[in-house]
């Protein structure tokens, strides 16, 4: 075969656009969502779409069928969007803003305990004492205040205090405080878990320990040398 036949027979697939599709000249094809969403042609009720020859041979159904099912479709997303934004107004309308629980400081009930006495301090939420309390206040002397007795009968006589001073009801939130490790922290802790403050017990809203720990710190005695 000559030059001049090879050149003409590949001279139309070089000139053919590569990015361009060709379609036949006796039917247009026109996808379906550009019709939809095109404002220069908006689908009404009597817009067909054309179809190809060999989708209507293959059985596929008719152009009013694929209209009214895209109707559908899109009438009941956005019925269903709109639903949903009313439900969330509505909802955010009429729910409740609740206030943060930790948003107001509540009172502190301070229990510090050592081996040699016990102290019990009421305080208000910016730390202004309002009662405090020692066993020796309530008539222990010397050695008498480091017992587990003395702190329990300090417990019970300081929740009476309050109850007579009104502090009870004023206070809506308490926190216990907890420090040392004597033998009142567990009295006084009693005294709360017990008939006595079971009108306090529903108000704590917290329990920390603020017991301080040693680091270095001072240099211990001399050791006792006997004989």
């Amino acid at each position: 075969m000559s030059q001049f036949k090879i050149g003409r027979l590949l001279a139309p697939d070089l000139v053919r656009p590569l990015s361009k599709t060709v379609y036949p000249t006796t039917t247009t094809i026109v996808p379906l969502w550009t019709r939809l969403f095109s404002q220069s042609s908006p689908a009404g009720d009597g817009w067909n779409p054309p179809q190809h020859p060999s989708a209507q041979q293959n059985g596929a159904p008719p152009a009013q069928t694929w209209h009214r099912l895209v109707k559908s479709v899109m009438g009941g997303a956005l019925a269903g969007r709109s639903a949903t934004s009313n439900l969330a107004e509505d909802v955010t309308g009429t729910l409740p803003i609740e206030e943060e629980e930790d948003s107001h400081e509540p009172y502190h009930f301070h229990i510090y305990s050592h081996k040699h006495n016990t102290h019990i301090t009421l305080t208000k939420p910016n730390r202004d004492a309002i009662l405090s309390l020692s066993c020796g206040n309530i008539g222990f002397k010397k050695s008498g205040r480091k017992h587990y007795d003395s702190a329990y009968q300090l417990g019970a006589y300081f929740i009476d205090k309050m109850h007579q001073k009104g502090l009870v009801k004023k206070i809506n939130k308490l926190e216990v405080v907890l420090r040392g490790f004597g033998a009142g922290r567990e009295a006084v802790v009693k005294v709360l878990m017990g008939n006595e403050g079971k009108l306090l017990r529903g108000k704590i809203v917290r329990v920390s320990d603020s017991t301080r720990l040693k680091f270095g710190g001072t240099r211990s005695k001399r050791k006792r040398r006997l004989g």
